[in-house]
């Protein structure tokens, strides 16, 4: 299992017995960082599963803030070429990938199938999914490009909000806890 994350102040440098690869933040860099890290394993990709763990937003309150959730839908939430007749979210020209990417994993210890919504902005206002992120939908991207069962489970730290920032400053590093007690417990 491959555990990749945005950045260690999530992660709080918890999860040295693991195989971790941080991505830096944003879609570009999740993206660039996990193609090349399978690229480099050549024909052979070592996994059989990728789990994403980060932070996010939760829209429309449906979350708490403190709560861990399981993302198994994935949707590009600023991709809009609505002007061209696209649909919210699709990928213009783009036919092997749905708008909305599924998870392929089996393991789920949580359940709750949330919908995220990645985006290259930190959100300050309603904008598509459950619960919004800046890396996820690029991670199940890749991996499904690549074949490989892939999950995320975010630990909400604020409610996309006009206090998203502070919060989710002052919540960062809380959900690793969390993380490893209900979801590395039972790898």
């Amino acid at each position: 299992t491959l555990i990749v994350c945005a950045l260690p102040i999530e992660t709080q440098n918890q999860l040295e017995d693991y195989d971790v690869l941080y991505t830096g933040v944003g879609k570009v860099n999740a993206t660039l960082k996990l193609a090349r890290k399978f690229g480099k394993l050549g024909s052979y990709i070592p996994y059989n599963l990728v789990i994403n763990y980060g932070t996010a937003g939760s829209q429309h309150r449906r979350y708490n803030k403190g709560d861990l959730v399981d993302c198994t839908r994935f949707v590009q939430r600023d991709m809009d070429v609505s002007g061209l007749g696209f649909k919210l979210g699709q990928t213009p020209f783009e036919e092997d990938v749905p708008i909305i990417i599924q998870s392929e994993s089996e393991f789920n210890p949580v359940g709750k199938r949330v919908l995220c919504g990645s985006g290259d902005s930190f959100v300050q206002e309603k904008t598509i999914g459950d619960v919004v992120d800046m890396e996820a939908y690029a991670l199940a991207k890749v991996c499904k490009l690549y074949d490989v069962p892939f999950i995320s489970f975010k630990y909400i730290t604020d409610d996309a909000d006009g206090d998203a920032g502070g919060d989710w400053e002052e919540n960062v590093g809380k959900g690793i806890v969390k993380f490893k007690e209900e979801i590395l417990c039972e790898l």
